[in-house]
């Protein structure tokens, strides 16, 4: 949705190296926001954004407005089932729905045979790719480790709401993660590393923590005990200065 980062061109790094030519959209998609005021405050950049992709080698840059994509008010609506519901589909309703038509209408419209989506919407990966198998897209879905600044933060556009100060206390949010797998891994319970993780955010006194949820990628539903490690995910968010931040980490990556 444009704001571009080091994370969004490590998809494009990616994409160049496994297609022949590689196609970004840019595009801040109302239908996915159930708060309008995070739409109006989301970061627009698009000059600078451009001026990214083509130092970057991109081929084509898509950048439809809000007319185009939506003509007329849409009457058409996607229902995703239980995955969409839970952790971002329960805190932010109707955002994987809205998520779903629109990378519906990009598929349709670029055609791609294969995409590349970051690890750091770890749900919305699973979402896309549940949408490709449910429509039968002939698309190739591509997984893109998060991008993390020096202290550990993933990329985000909305790092660039951010204060300094925020920024740097932002970063427990990793560190959590990691004392969580951590304690997982050593076989410890997830009640153990629930508590671990919401003291640690706590200390901070500023982070409001909003979910940390140990959840098989088959669903996203919460586990209460961990018995496939290989599809197990651990995800968390928070706001603090006013921004919501998401982050996860795979059990096994």
């Amino acid at each position: 949705m444009g704001a571009l980062h080091a994370g969004h061109m490590s998809l494009l790094e990616q994409a160049k190296s496994a297609t022949d030519i590689t196609v970004a959209s840019i595009f801040v998609n109302p239908t996915q926001f159930n708060n309008r005021e995070d739409l109006a405050l989301y970061p627009r950049t698009l000059e600078a954004d451009l001026r990214k992709l083509e130092e970057a080698g991109c081929d084509y840059v898509f950048t439809p407005s809000t007319d185009e994509m939506y003509p007329q008010s849409s009457e058409v609506t996607l229902k995703l089932g239980s995955i969409a519901n839970e952790l971002e589909g329960k805190f932010r309703p109707g955002h994987f729905d809205g998520v779903g038509l629109v990378v519906s209408k990009l598929f349709n419209i670029v055609q791609p045979q294969k995409a590349f989506f970051g690890q750091k919407d770890l749900q919305q990966y699973f979402v896309i790719q549940k949408l490709i198998s449910e429509f039968n897209f002939p698309i190739h879905l591509f997984m893109v480790p998060t991008k993390r600044e020096p202290g550990g933060l993933a990329m985000s556009s909305r790092n660039e709401r951010l204060a300094s100060s925020d920024r740097q206390e932002a970063c427990l949010l990793y560190q959590a993660l990691q004392k969580a797998q951590q304690l997982l891994l050593q076989e410890h319970s997830i009640e153990q590393a629930k508590k671990e993780v919401k003291e640690l955010i706590a200390s901070s006194g500023r982070l409001q923590l909003e979910y940390f949820e140990v959840v098989s990628t088959a669903d996203f539903k919460p586990l209460k005990k961990v018995e496939n490690k290989q599809s197990t995910a651990l995800c968390i968010a928070a706001e603090i200065g006013g921004v919501r931040l998401i982050d996860n980490l795979l059990l096994i990556s």
